[in-house]
C-alpha cells in the first residue's frame, strides 16, 4: 500500500483529522528521516512502510493530551514525536531536546526543510537544561523509567503543566514509585498498523 493511504487510512481510524498539506509534510519528514539513517542510524526501523505507524502514527496518537502553548519534547532522538507534533499543531511552541549532536542536527535540517517556524531545538541533558520560560506539557517517548525522567526534568515543568510519558504495557511499579507526589491517568492508545501495546501516562503534581 502506498505511504499517503497508510498515513490517511491510520488518521481516519484514529479520528485525527490533517489537512492533505500536512499528511504531505509528514511523509517529506519521512523521507528526510529515511535519506539520513542511511548514514547516520537515527533509527532501527528501515522500512518506509513501518515507519508510518511506528513514528508518524504513534507520534500523532498523543495530539488529543498537549496541553497549553508551550511543549518540551525530552529526548527526541529523530525528532519523534516533537516534529509529527509541531506540524499538526502549528498554533503551539514545541522545544525539541537531545543531548545527541547528530541526533539534533538532523532534527535540525528537518525542520529547516519543512518550513517549521514552531520548532526550537536544544541540543543538551534534560538535567542541565535551564530555558527562560518554563513548559506546559513535557512529553518523553520510551525514554528512561518515569522516576528518573522526573528527577531530571520536573524543573522545567510550569506550574499546572503536565507529563506525557509513552509507553509499552503499563509500568505498575513506576506508577507506584510517584503516586505520592503526582496524580496519574492511563490511558491506552490505539496505533493502527502497531501490533503491540502502547499506553500513555498523564502526571501532574498534586
Amino acid at each position: 500500500m502506498k505511504l499517503e493511504q497508510l498515513l490517511s487510512r491510520g488518521l481516519h481510524e484514529m479520528s485525527l483529522d490533517l489537512s492533505p498539506l500536512i499528511q504531505g509534510q509528514l511523509l517529506q519528514f519521512l523521507q528526510t528521516l529515511e535519506k539520513w539513517n542511511q548514514a547516520y542510524n537515527l533509527t532501527a526501523v528501515r522500512d518506509p512502510e513501518q515507519m508510518v505507524p511506528r513514528h508518524l502514527l504513534d507520534s500523532l496518537a498523543v495530539l488529543p493530551y498537549l496541553h497549553g502553548a508551550r511543549v518540551l519534547d525530552i529526548g527526541t532522538g529523530a525528532g519523534l514525536p516533537g516534529i509529527p507534533l509541531a506540524l499538526a499543531r502549528p498554533d503551539l511552541a514545541f522545544t525539541l531536546l537531545d543531548s545527541n549532536a547528530k541526533k539534533t542536527r538532523f532534527v535540525r535540517q528537518a525542520a529547516h526543510e519543512l518550513g517549521l517556524k514552531n520548532v526550537t531545538v536544544v541540543q543538551e541533558r534534560a538535567e542541565k537544561f535551564h530555558p527562560e520560560q518554563k513548559f506546559d506539557t513535557l512529553i518523553a517517548r520510551a525514554l528512561a523509567s518515569i522516576p528518573d525522567m522526573l528527577a531530571s526534568s520536573q524543573h522545567v515543568v510550569a506550574p499546572h503543566g503536565c507529563f506525557l510519558f509513552m509507553k509499552g504495557v503499563i509500568p505498575q511499579e513506576e506508577l507506584a514509585a510517584v503516586a505520592g507526589a503526582y496524580q496519574a491517568q492511563v490511558q491506552a492508545l490505539h496505533i493502527p498498523g502497531l501490533d503491540a501495546a502502547r499506553h500513555l501516562v498523564i502526571l501532574t503534581q498534586r
